[in-house]
């Protein structure tokens, strides 16, 4: 359940920074696009779900 609510909310928030720090150029991989900063959150999120 820790694992799940860590990549959800993850999700949530690289997919909020895609949305809102849109970079001009696209070439930022974060911000580039809402779906892409979606992923990188979720993975993130994952990563710091196992963290005591």
């Amino acid at each position: 359940m820790k694992i799940f609510a860590g990549i959800f909310i993850g999700a949530m928030l690289g997919m909020l920074m895609g949305y809102f720090g849109k970079c001009a150029s696209g070439a930022c991989p974060l911000t580039s696009t809402p779906l892409r900063g979606a992923i990188y959150g979720a993975f993130l999120g994952f990563l710091f779900s196992f963290i005591k």
